[in-house]
């Protein structure tokens, strides 16, 4: 099912980010079945997906979302009203109380930061239960930008100062080392962990298993998944928690752009009203080449051009792509799978204008602009 296929383009104005509930539901749904069959609590990561307009639908179906700070925690709170899960890398005193006046879980990332704030810990016993993240050594993940295993990483507490820690008072474990893979990378995970953290495993309440699980990609096992989860259940005793991010918005929404121009230098280019730096910086961070619909690789039809974006960035391109026909100023193109990560990271580098957002739902093809942007963003964040 592709996101937002009945639209007529003509009620879309670019650029804007499209959200179809009709698919964003099926991904719920499929959540929905693995968390019950496993028998474990699924959160939205509002790192990949934090559109709060979408969290009526959300709320029916997962039990909560994690976060990433405070203002993550909040929205959560505010905007989902379910369990939240909060993490960060290092919190100062602060941010450490705003997180805790929003959350259910809080993890730490260091021993450290848990001898620093013991006071606090022991403040909120029986109100918050407080984790600590481990780092399992174990890599699944091929780009390193995306590697929280990497050597070296800041991410998680590894075996070694783990046997040295003092842990009064922490009543879970966290880990998250996984990218868009399967039940299968889980799997070589969970032996990791099982063989290197096994003492710990075994005093704890809760484990979380972090994101990266592409639970609604199609041909993810979920079956393994489930099987996965109940056997580490069984074995230690334990709640276990689920973190996905993209595998609840995937392939759930579009972004519209526009040609403004089309000129040449060593072949044909058109500019469009979006940018890959600023409205889908995974494209040059990840990097990957994302799909654009009715188009294909370069020379597999008859026009070929490399779509730029609206800055000045001279790397601001998306890549080279293949059309039946020509493109003209004026004609629409459609970026797929771009509800996730793409709206939380954009940014207003050179002043370009956001896209809006707006919610398409495929059963009365109702479509709703919920947030347009404009000079005052811009400013705003500036002083």
């Amino acid at each position: 099912m592709k996101a937002c296929a009945q639209l007529d383009l003509d009620r879309v104005e670019s650029p804007a980010y499209v959200i179809d509930l009709g698919v964003l539901e099926r991904n719920l749904v499929l959540l929905e079945h693995a968390k019950s069959a496993a028998g474990c609590t699924v959160l939205l990561a509002l790192k990949g997906f934090a559109a709060w307009s979408t969290f009526p639908l959300v709320a029916k179906y997962l039990d909560g979302v994690s976060a990433s700070g405070a203002h993550e925690a909040r929205l959560g709170r505010e905007e989902i009203g379910k369990q939240v899960h909060t993490y960060m890398p290092a919190f100062d005193e602060a941010a450490l109380r705003e997180s805790i006046r929003y959350s259910d879980h809080i993890v730490f990332n260091s021993p450290s930061q848990i001898d620093r704030f013991r006071t606090l810990i022991e403040e909120h016993e029986g109100t918050v239960s407080f984790g600590l993240r481990i780092n399992p050594e174990h890599s699944e993940v091929d780009v390193a930008l995306y590697d929280p295993c990497a050597p070296g990483s800041r991410l998680g507490t590894t075996r070694d100062q783990l046997v040295k820690a003092n842990l009064p008072g922490i009543e879970g474990l966290h880990f998250h080392n996984l990218c868009e893979v399967g039940a299968d990378a889980l799997e070589r995970t969970l032996a990791s962990i099982e063989e290197s953290f096994a003492p710990w495993l075994d005093e704890a309440k809760w484990v979380n298993f972090g994101g990266g699980h592409h639970i609604t990609k199609a041909n993810y096992d979920v079956g393994l998944l489930i099987d996965l989860v109940r056997a580490f259940k069984r074995e230690h005793r334990v709640e276990v928690f689920l973190e996905p991010g993209e595998a609840v918005a995937l392939d759930a929404g579009i972004l519209v752009a526009t040609v403004l121009d089309v000129i040449h230098n060593d072949g044909p280019i058109a500019i469009l009203d979006v940018s890959a730096t600023a409205h889908m910086p995974d494209v040059l961070e990840m990097p990957y080449r994302p799909r654009v619909r009715r188009a294909s690789d370069p020379g597999k039809h008859r026009h070929t051009y490399s779509l730029g974006g609206l800055t000045c960035l001279a790397g601001d391109v998306v890549g080279k792509y293949s059309f039946e026909e020509p493109l003209q100023v004026g004609d629409k193109l459609i970026f797929e799978d771009m509800a996730h990560y793409t709206i939380v990271k954009n940014t207003t580098f050179n002043g370009v204008v956001l896209p809006s957002i707006a919610l398409y739902d495929p059963r009365d093809d109702s479509y709703r602009v919920q947030r347009e942007f404009g000079y005052e963003d811009y400013r705003n964040r500036l002083s």
